[in-house]
């Protein structure tokens, strides 16, 4: 079983855009005792306020909201495309009514901040450092309200300190 290392930001070499949108991630929150993850192909990685930083963006009716609303830190696990059957079934399953985790076939892993799971090829640990609702009156451009919230379930937004990057090799 191949290990994961801890690896500094600055030495990453991956394309945020392809990584986020193409291969997807799942985000991750809670404890050894009730985790929930989902999939996610919008978010973004960079810098502010002095550190490096994680954006992601939860729809309120997500299971996933709950446990990133009650705890300070969340992962995000960027996976092989061997593991898209399971990125498909995190993103289309709640966890509400069973252990979607486990149906996936993936192993989480809890000795982080956050959970993540030993599948993954990349790991961002991640500090909640703010969140913010989306607010439909900001649109500057109207046809993205319309085109991405019919249901008007307006994504919510967290940033996160990236407090540690665990990487390993992939079979």
């Amino acid at each position: 079983m191949n290990e994961f290392q801890e690896t500094a930001i600055e030495d990453m070499k991956f394309n945020p855009f392809t990584m986020i949108n193409k291969e997807w991630m799942l985000v991750t929150a809670g404890n050894a005792e009730a985790c929930n993850t989902m999939t996610a192909s919008w978010g973004s990685l960079g810098e502010l306020w002095g550190k490096y930083v994680s954006t992601i963006y939860i729809r309120p009716t997500r299971y996933t909201l709950e446990f990133l609303n009650r705890e300070p830190y969340y992962s995000l696990c960027v996976f092989g495309e061997k593991y898209r059957a399971a990125l498909n079934y995190c993103g289309s399953h709640s966890g509400r009514g069973g252990d979607k985790i486990k149906a996936a076939g993936l192993t989480p892993v809890f000795v982080e901040a956050a959970p993540y799971f030993q599948e993954a090829k990349l790991v961002l640990i991640c500090k909640k450092l703010y969140r913010q609702d989306f607010d439909p009156a900001c649109f500057l451009d109207p046809s993205l309200d319309a085109a991405n919230y019919p249901k008007k379930d307006y994504h919510k937004m967290f940033i996160g300190s990236i407090e540690k990057v665990l990487t390993k090799e992939q079979p």
